[in-house]
């Protein structure tokens, strides 16, 4: 096992843990969704219309630019309603499910099969479960292209962004389709298959410490050190026309389940945590996948007003408390809503503020307090400074300050001489959380991605 330790960037003490205790059962409910609009670069056309009675695993839409690339219902029933946006844009299916669900069946493999299956066989199965969509290709973060042979595969067993689930709490009962998994990822490639964990994890689980076919790396230090861009960095860097497939191990599993089962996994765990969940409240749960999410949030969260955010509080996306859980969705946090300004605020002691500096008291005096932090930006949007403040918080060798005026100054040449095709957008999320401009950089990264991948590299 490698070890590679981290020493920038930081861990941010945000209260809401989720305990390592996972519901035993899965949470009811009587309807899933589907959102088409969260997978970016696929352009969704539909197969069922509304009324039509659908399985588990019954396709529902598939991509117009790759049409191998279908997407399956998380559930048996009757599609209820096809929710459209502007420019008829498909936003959310949702699926009012049946008593007696119906599943459909898929061809069903043992490991010793997996082990020994064909590459394009993979692939095929991949493309048409939908389940393709978690392989990811550096550069750009988009959908692999099941054309392009990868140079390696990440596979990523570890996030230090608040909170993402713990691996080792995951695994547990899904040993087996874990292995399977990576089995899988072995014959997409002809190099390595990298597996990333945390060194010295809490529960550790001897099916990701003692994983088999793969080369196994562990890190440690504060975040972003579980970010695959890290992991990529220092363990098989990108040339500009490299591809480089990643994965995350919690997808993995249900990919593992998808070919030892033979039909769509019904459920899934996510964590769920944050200031604006009760304190009991904070630990594992079970969902169906596309489950409404009215019934975890209901009776779970503190009194206020809350944002729900798919994925860690950093990088992730908002989601509708009114909506369903996310194809992606591995773990929810909840920050409360905050609008209110204070009024010199910089020039208060801050014994009950948190700061990334050592501008408040807290900073020297509360250094292990676990803060509820909000959504509020404590000031306005002001013109960027050159600090070099983001770079204490990088701990790639990239130079942020000037990466993003290249980005924001359309130069995608020196854009790419700065290495951001080895980057992803929460790379950045950090940079953005300590910037002193309030600026949105991650969304500034990924416009300049969007913009070298249209005019080519």
């Amino acid at each position: 096992m490698n070890s590679i330790r981290i020493k920038k960037g930081l861990d941010i003490p945000l209260s809401g843990k989720p305990g390592p205790t996972i519901e035993p059962h899965v949470l009811p409910t009587d309807t899933v969704y589907v959102h088409p609009a969260e997978f970016e670069g696929v352009k969704a056309k539909l197969l069922v219309e509304e009324g039509a009675a659908v399985k588990r695993g019954s396709p529902l839409f598939f991509n117009k630019r790759l049409t191998a690339l279908q997407f399956l219902s998380p559930g048996g029933g009757r599609v209820e309603e096809i929710k459209y946006g502007p420019r008829r844009v498909i936003e959310r299916i949702t699926i009012r499910l049946d008593s007696k669900e119906e599943v459909e069946a898929f061809k069903k493999y043992s490991p010793e099969q997996i082990s020994g299956l064909d590459r394009a066989e993979i692939i095929g199965h991949l493309l048409a479960t939908g389940f393709w969509a978690h392989i990811k290709q550096r550069p750009f973060s988009r959908i692999a292209d099941p054309e392009a042979t990868p140079k390696s595969i990440f596979v990523n067993a570890m996030n230090t962004a608040p909170f993402q689930p713990d691996f080792h709490v995951i695994v547990k009962g899904h040993e087996q389709a874990f292995q399977a998994g990576l089995d899988l990822l072995t014959r997409l490639t002809d190099g390595d298959v990298h597996l990333c964990l945390a060194a010295e994890a809490e529960n550790s689980s001897k099916a990701v410490t003692e994983a088999r076919n793969v080369q196994i790396h562990a890190f440690s230090g504060p975040h972003p050190s579980g970010n695959s861009s890290v992991h990529i960095h220092h363990v098989d860097p990108m040339d500009p026309h490299d591809k480089v497939w990643v994965v995350r191990a919690v997808d993995l599993i249900t990919i593992g389940r998808l070919f030892l089962d033979g039909e769509y996994p019904a459920d899934r765990t996510i964590s769920f945590g944050g200031p604006g969940v009760r304190p009991e409240a904070c630990r594992y749960y079970r969902l169906r996948h596309g489950a409404a999410l009215a019934p975890l949030l209901e009776e779970r969260l503190r009194d206020g007003e809350h944002r729900i955010v798919c994925g860690d509080g950093l990088s992730g996306a908002e989601v509708d408390a009114g909506g369903g859980l996310p194809f992606y969705g591995s773990g929810l946090t909840v920050i409360p809503e905050e609008r209110e300004r204070l009024f010199m605020g910089w020039f208060a002691p801050g014994w009950n503020r948190y700061s990334p500096s050592r501008t408040f008291l807290s900073t020297w005096f509360r250094r292990n307090h676990a803060w509820n932090l909000n959504s509020n930006l404590n000031g306005s949007r002001r013109a960027m400074v050159l600090t070099g403040l983001y770079d204490t918080v990088m701990p790639m060798n990239i130079m942020v300050d000037f990466l993003v005026r290249a980005v924001l100054a359309h130069d995608t040449d020196e854009a790419i001489a700065l290495g951001i095709l080895e980057t992803d957008p929460e790379d950045f999320a950090l940079c953005s959380f300590i910037c002193p401009s309030k600026m949105e950089l991650s969304h500034i990264i990924r416009q300049g991605l969007d913009e070298i991948e249209q005019e080519g590299i």
